[in-house]
């Protein structure tokens, strides 16, 4: 194959490197910074890729297609490997048939996350190995030695990218060929490592321990560890996105580039270390690496000067390294400064979005004292906890909405819900739950709800996609990830299944249908779920008639304002809606909750579709 020259970001360039690794079944569940990776591999016809309900399914699909044979990759976020970390572990002690490769993208700063935890603990845990690309090339390459790793070492391989790396879009030269294994597609029976009964796991343990030290010899001679000599006065051990700051920080020094990180190439590092006259780590978030080199008795600076929170970059490296006086022997170049003063845009609901009536009206609700007898509350008692969950609908946080008090993982709001009724508490509780999310964790929690008798309202906020992570296809939405027709999970299907008997869809855009469902469902006994159905804003394409105020008929009593929508806007005194920003009769939240009505469609004005 003639060499290629593309310009590929961190997670376009490890799809094509698995692709042209062999792989032929990928799995994920979509969650920034890992999305794209099975966006990119689903574009292959011939592999099988799919958009699983949660990333554990995901996980066991990959494990599933090892055993039978095939090279198989999953990918998710770094919280998504929480989930799918029971058959992750599991996927260690068994081990694996045909290379499994498993791909996690962290956060550093949390740019789309609700915590930066750093995933290379879960191959100390797992006793897997662990490698980290530098920037497209790597990811690109590193992938064929990933899944020759898996099968050598019969184990599943974590590869760890973070958002950076996953975004960022670097040349790649591409000279290989996709090339599938030649083997015999179809699981081998062995009761005695794939099934792990505890008497089979006993032995299994052992094995698992002595192939750890099988990793650890062939870490000393893996080609993506590598030593760069410079200056021996100092030297910098790194890897991922972090070295490349480094070296654009300190480019005169000596640098042991780490790409495997777990387990470490310990006499490579000691050698290293006696080359150089004074030894400091550069890494994001933990100190992985300078923790199990000291334990080596190895003298090694590190969190020290780097910060253990937060994405790092030249700047911050450089100010670290200047507090201990190590810039004294390399030079570093000036930094890019960010022009102070430039404006924030606050996280916003799209206009037009599904979300923004359902938080409308329960922000309005939760302020106003309606305490049914029903739930044998006292008189006087006011508002109600609204308990959240992941994905846009999450930004009902923020003001003008402020209608959620609680977000923690996928699927937590339910379960949350039910334990703060279970607990007596005096205030009324509505779980909100996005429909993929629902798919993802939220079914069995409300299993729980209805086996245990939950005295709670659950709002399922179907928008008909995984908007937040880029407009993901789903078990609901009837279209598989490589863009073919499937057959879709109906939500109340579910939901009546599990046995709930109080079940009501109402349009997303019927602040009335909304207002009068909630109302039933607090005044109610017992657990009830309403379906808030609408498309969403994004995908959904601009309608004629955008709305308009009239002036004439405004009272400035900015109720319209508390929607959120980003269409309606306030210079000084007036309140007008932005003609190119409204969805226009896609929507109408505005003109419903208006009690002037002084706002209306534009009359003669089209919006094209």
């Amino acid at each position: 194959m003639a060499e290629m020259i593309k310009l590929l970001s961190g997670n376009e360039a490890l799809a094509l490197g698995a692709y042209h690794a062999g792989v032929e079944v990928a799995a994920a569940y979509p969650g920034t910074p890992s999305t794209e990776i099975l966006e990119s591999i689903a574009r292959f016809d011939d592999i099988y890729a799919e958009w699983s309900t949660n990333e554990k399914v995901a996980m066991e699909v990959a494990l599933g297609a090892s055993y039978a044979g095939v090279r198989a990759l999953v990918s998710m976020k770094h919280v998504g490997l929480n989930v799918a970390s029971d058959p992750f572990i599991a996927a260690s002690t068994t081990g694996v048939g045909a290379g499994m490769v498993v791909v996690t993208a962290d956060d550093p700063g949390m740019h789309s996350s609700q915590n930066e935890q750093d995933s290379r603990h879960y191959a100390r845990l797992a006793k897997v190995p662990v490698l980290e690309p530098g920037d497209s090339q790597e990811a690109y390459e590193l992938m064929a030695h990933a899944f020759d790793i898996s099968e050598k070492f019969d184990t599943p391989v974590l590869v760890r990218l973070t958002t950076r790396l996953s975004h960022s879009k670097s040349v790649v030269k591409t000279d290989r060929e996709r090339v599938v294994p030649d083997r015999t597609v179809g699981f081998q029976r062995d009761v005695a490592k794939r099934v792990m009964v505890p008497a089979y796991a006993r032995l299994r343990h052992p094995a698992v321990e002595e192939r750890l030290l099988k990793l650890a010899t062939f870490a000393e001679t893996m080609p993506l560890n590598q030593v760069l000599w410079g200056d021996r006065g100092l030297g910098v051990i790194s890897s991922s996105v972090a070295y490349q700051y480094a070296r654009e920080v300190l480019p005169r020094v000596s640098f042991l580039k780490l790409g495997m990180v777990y387990p470490l190439p310990e006499n490579l590092i000691r050698y290293f270390a006696v080359q150089v006259d004074r030894l400091v780590v550069i890494e994001e978030l933990d100190p992985f690496l300078e923790e199990s080199i000291r334990a080596m008795g190895i003298s090694v600076m590190g969190k020290e000067f780097i910060p253990r929170v937060g994405e790092l970059n030249p700047d911050i490296i450089e100010d670290g390294l200047r507090r201990i006086g190590l810039l004294n022997e390399a030079v570093a170049p000036p930094g890019l400064k960010i022009t102070p003063g430039l404006p924030k845009r606050p996280p916003l609901l799209c206009p037009g979005c599904p979300h923004a009536g359902f938080f409308f009206v329960i922000s309005r609700l939760g302020k106003r004292s309606r305490t049914p007898k029903s739930r044998g509350k006292t008189a006087g008692e006011t508002g109600l906890v609204i308990t959240g969950d992941i994905g846009c609908y999450t930004l009902g946080a923020y003001p003008p909405l402020n209608a959620m008090d609680t977000c923690a993982c996928m699927g937590a709001s339910i379960g949350q819900a039910l334990g703060m009724a279970k607990a007596g508490t005096s205030q009324r509780v509505v779980a909100v739950i996005g429909d993929s999310t629902f798919l993802h964790s939220g079914i069995t929690p409300l299993v729980d709800a209805v086996y245990n008798g939950g005295n709670m309202t659950v709002v399922i906020l179907d928008n008909g996609t995984t908007a937040m992570t880029g407009h993901q296809h789903h078990p609901g939405t009837g279209v598989s990830a490589q863009g073919k027709e499937a057959r879709a999970v109906k939500l109340e299907d579910i939901v009546r299944g599990v046995g709930v008997d109080d079940v009501r869809v109402v349009s997303a855009f019927n602040i009335r249908d909304i207002r009068n469902a909630l109302r039933s469902s607090l005044d109610s006994p017992g657990l009830s779920v309403i379906i808030v159905r609408g498309p969403c804003a994004v995908r959904a394409p601009k309608q004629a008639r955008p709305r308009v105020i009239n002036a004439e008929k405004c009272n400035q009593c900015q109720l319209c304002l508390l929607i959120g929508c980003p269409a309606i806007r306030r210079e000084g005194e007036r309140i007008y809606i932005d003609p190119a920003s409204c969805v226009g009769d896609a929507c109408g939240l505005c003109e419903q909750v208006c009690p002037q009505q002084a706002i209306a469609p534009q009359s003669g004005v089209a919006v094209p579709a």
